[in-house]
């Protein structure tokens, strides 16, 4: 069948032009370019309370780390001055001038509470994040392992039914009690055994996805155990980690609280020990600041903490970029 095109107006060269094949021209691809982070991101700042809650989270990260080498902070620096012990909030603005170290009052000792509250900050915070860095590490990476060699499993579940059986809270305590009671004792006693427990969770993800077609294939081709582990398995369990550690970081500032609360935690004045160390002000009428003040530094530390990494946990499963 003939056409004919004069009557458009236009020729033939003008409606018809001569395409040649290419090779790498039809192996391009026109979806837009995917970027996982950039997607995890998108996500988590889509939701205006992320923004105020990470906002929150950097300003008490910041504030605890600079503001005590700033402040000069002197924990006996009134000791001889009893008319400087216990004040109010408004005594001790009255007695030392307006100033931001007396705006939470003053302690047993005659220190300033706003000081030593973020002093202690500093310590229960750096405390937090090495243990959860130590303990991460070594349980995603043994549980990624054990989860994926049946030879590893067999001898980590033995391990496992023997130390997991033991209430974590009172190995910590005997190992506190052990050794002296420092900064690097306290990040021992909570990373010897904790990474035990989120290995074992880690291994139980593993096992659900470790038969999978790709991953039989790798084995056929004789791509090493460990390869395979962290190439193929643990990339596809972002999301799980990121949710793992949300819990993980204020759980180790619980553990510090708690231990420090029934006189088993660090010598150092952290928030643990200041609350301890506050603990009658709490039913003497006019002392409240003195514990009070420590608490609720405590408790939104360990709230943000498990706010932001929870919501990023939930960025960071890929089933929510679409």
């Amino acid at each position: 069948m003939d056409y004919n095109f004069t009557g458009c107006g236009y020729t033939e060269e003008e409606l018809f032009s001569r395409v040649d094949h290419n090779d790498l021209e039809s192996e391009k691809i026109t979806a837009p370019r995917y970027s996982y982070w950039h997607s995890v991101f998108r996500v988590f700042f889509r939701k205006k309370i992320n923004i105020v809650i990470l906002a929150i989270l950097a300003f008490v990260i910041l504030f605890a780390y600079i503001y005590p080498a700033v402040s000069h902070y002197d924990e006996f620096g009134n000791l001889t001055n009893a008319s400087a012990k216990h004040l109010t909030p408004a005594a001790a603005i009255d007695k030392f001038g307006f100033d931001i170290h007396w705006i939470l009052g003053t302690g047993g000792a005659g220190q300033s509470t706003f000081d030593a509250i973020w002093y202690g900050s500093r310590i229960s915070i750096s405390l937090a994040f090495i243990c959860a860095a130590i303990n991460m590490t070594m349980g995603v990476i043994v549980g990624a392992i054990w989860g994926f060699s049946k030879k590893v499993d067999i001898i980590m579940m033995e391990v496992y039914n023997i130390i997991g059986n033991v209430p974590y809270i009172l190995f910590i305590s005997v190992m506190v009690m052990l050794f002296t009671a420092t900064f690097w004792t306290m990040v021992f006693a909570l990373t010897v055994t904790g990474w035990l427990g989120i290995a074992y969770f880690i291994r139980t993800q593993v096992v659900i996805i470790r038969d999978r077609e790709y991953n039989l294939a790798s084995r056929c081709l004789g791509t090493p155990t460990v390869k395979i582990a962290l190439k193929n398995i643990l990339p596809f369990m972002t999301s799980v980690i990121v949710t793992l550690l949300a819990t993980e970081i204020p759980s180790y500032i619980s553990y510090e609280v708690f231990l420090s609360y029934i006189g088993m935690g660090l010598s150092e004045m952290s928030l643990g020990r200041l609350i301890y160390a506050s603990e009658t002000a709490m039913v003497t009428p006019g002392w409240g600041f003195e514990f009070w003040s420590p608490v609720a530094i405590a408790s939104i530390i360990t709230v943000v903490l498990y706010v932001v990494g929870q919501n990023l946990g939930d960025a960071s499963d890929p089933r929510t970029h679409m």
